[in-house]
């Protein structure tokens, strides 16, 4: 359970991860700020994965970092991972005596990739993937268990070692680490256009939540605003035939990155190569790790037979689902299976698991042939005894059978998950232009470029190129900073939230509680001279990120109308409506 105690009198609706800036050398105090025009060293716009590893890696190499986030909370689509990272020659994999290598994980990328991706980014992501490996353990993140991936020669996807959802931990450490170094965010702050003279890029335009125009002067720029897999016009304008696909994205995934990139003369790659995951549980879009296959989970189709190797490439399983009796597939696995990984045991607890306590319980829920559905079972685990997929060929994940009872399934279709193209990019991140020469001040990293992937991605190696791709653009871009005059950091002032009409209630202090989307959470209200003055969120358990967006920006918007009438937040509805249920009956209490 998480804790969250915040005085939302002093709530600030600019905010940022802030503490006591002249304790920090490498954040210098904010100056107030002139008209619309701020400052920094480096301007990076997007706060995902990627942006924040740059922001980390810029600060501590001197540099002062805003981020600019267009949504209302930080995490993009890396807070909505679930696998892990891919690393290749890590302490970890000693530590288990994996014998994997630097050019397996290049020539598993190439490959899976469809021999399309730039060489040079596979090296070099390869190559530095183990360094990301003991970077993300230094600032305090847990990647030490690690699992067998689809298209993955050895297990190299790395994890929180009880197999929780890996942007779920991820994000938060992140976060936590820009806290620590008193690094900006601002939210509902969208960057609209990249400033340039004389082909150098100096800055970022964007619009706050009001409207305003934002000026920021930089040194450098960094784009790390994901790819455009929640936006259908633009994926269907490149893949007309994933018209009516539903997406795994958080809604900000929308191409504006490549757009202002592109703007400023910046050439793109592949940008007709786009992934759709084939295990998205079919009624929330729920992505399903391929590392529960790797557990030993396997297919099946309505008639309650395997028809693939379930280990194979992303694209081709998906292809092999869509040609199934209604376009769906079973994920079939047993309680070991559901045991070993937590995220697993969540996703139960949401109630998008089907559970029965026999294989004949399990295929009278799904409305499968029990005999066709045990009979499948069966030659499967005499495979996995064998270490022999006679059926498919399948060579990896046959080290564990499905023989303890109760029985799990889970129904999934294909969605859109992940757009290989984007900005082209050098290994200094720095970005190249449709003349093939780099764009002075301006890098990018993340989802937002291409090359690395080719014509598909391998899971596990989007973390895996955050991390790595991140760090290396703020590392570059500070570098490419220090050779500017320094800039002092000067950033949007912040305001106090404020009541806007007068409250009917009575004076004190009220608690309250109702379930969220993972558990109960409790608020307390504070009523002051007949307003509300203050919201606590005293505990939850909601998703680390999205959920601070609903804390940050909704309950201002409670205090300043005095009800609970507000709009929820895109991307968190039902902790929303979670938290302003809890404060209605906290009120119900105040009258």
């Amino acid at each position: 359970m998480k804790k969250l105690f915040m005085g939302f009198l002093a709530l600030m609706l600019v905010s940022g991860c802030t503490s006591k800036p002249a304790e920090n050398p490498q954040q210098p105090e904010v100056n107030e700020p002139s008209d619309t025009v701020y400052s920094a060293d480096i301007v990076i716009i997007g706060a995902g994965g990627a942006g924040m590893a740059a922001a980390i890696e810029a600060s501590d190499a001197g540099a002062n970092v805003v981020i600019l986030e267009k949504m209302s909370y930080a995490g993009g689509n890396t807070i909505r991972s679930e696998g892990g990272l891919n690393a290749a020659e890590t302490v970890f994999q000693k530590e288990k005596n994996i014998e994997d290598s630097v050019q397996s994980m290049i020539d598993d990328t190439y490959i899976g990739g469809k021999e399309i991706n730039n060489m040079e980014l596979v090296t070099y992501f390869a190559e530095n993937s183990a360094a990301a490996i003991d970077w993300l353990t230094s600032i305090n993140m847990d990647v030490s268990d690690v699992a067998q991936g689809a298209g993955a020669t050895y297990p190299r996807m790395h994890r929180p070692a009880d197999g929780s959802k890996i942007g779920g931990v991820l994000v938060p450490v992140l976060m936590k680490n820009l806290e620590e170094r008193q690094i900006t965010i601002l939210y509902n702050t969208t960057a609209t256009e990249l400033l340039s003279e004389n082909g150098e890029v100096n800055g970022v335009k964007a619009v706050d939540k009001n409207g305003e125009e934002l000026v920021f002067n930089a040194n450098a720029v960094i784009i790390a605003t994901g790819g455009f897999g929640a936006n259908e016009d633009l994926y269907v304008k490149y893949r007309p035939d994933l018209k009516g696909f539903t997406t795994t994205n958080h809604p900000g995934a929308t191409g504006d990155g490549i757009v202002m990139a592109e703007a400023v003369g910046a050439d793109t790659v592949d940008t007709d190569q786009i992934q759709t995951n084939p295990t998205v549980e079919v009624t929330t879009n729920t992505v399903i790790s391929e590392s529960v296959r790797g557990k030993g989970a396997i297919f099946v189709n309505q008639d309650g037979k395997r028809f693939i190797s379930e280990m194979l490439t992303r694209d081709v399983l998906s292809t092999a689902i869509l040609e199934q009796p209604g376009k769906y597939a079973y994920m079939i696995l047993d309680q070991n299976t559901m045991d070993s990984m937590k995220a697993l045991q969540e996703n139960y607890e949401k109630g998008i698991i089907t559970k029965g306590e026999t294989l004949a319980d399990l295929a009278g829920v799904l409305e499968i042939d029990a005999d066709v559905l045990e009979s499948t079972i069966a030659v499967w685990n005499e495979a996995v005894a064998n270490k022999n997929d006679a059926e498919f060929g399948r060579e990896t994940g046959l080290d564990v059978d499905l023989s303890q009872a109760p029985y799990y399934a889970i129904k999934v279709s294909p969605a859109v998950h992940y757009t290989m193209g984007g900005i082209k990019i050098n290994t200094l991140t720095e970005v190249i232009n449709v003349d093939g020469d780099s764009i002075k001040g301006l890098y990018a990293a993340g989802e937002v470029t291409g090359g690395l992937h080719g014509g598909n991605r391998l899971g596990g190696n989007a973390v895996a190129d955050i991390m790595v791709f991140g760090r290396q653009a703020g590392i570059q871009a500070s570098a490419y900073a220090e050779t500017k005059d320094k800039k002092d950091l000067v950033l949007p002032e912040t305001k106090a939230a404020q009541p806007t009409v007068k409250g009917d209630f009575k004076d004190g202090t009220y608690e309250a509680s109702a379930k969220g989307r993972n558990g109960e959470l409790n608020v307390q209200v504070i009523v002051t001279d007949g307003s509300i003055s203050e919201i606590n969120v005293l505990q939850h358990s909601e998703t680390a990120g999205i959920f601070d967006g609903v804390v940050r920006d909704m309950l201002p918007e409670v205090i300043q109308k005095q009800s609970v009438e507000v709009d929820t937040i895109g991307g968190a509805t039902i902790s929303s409506n979670a938290v302003l249920e809890a404060i209605a009956a906290a009120l119900a209490q105040a009258k």
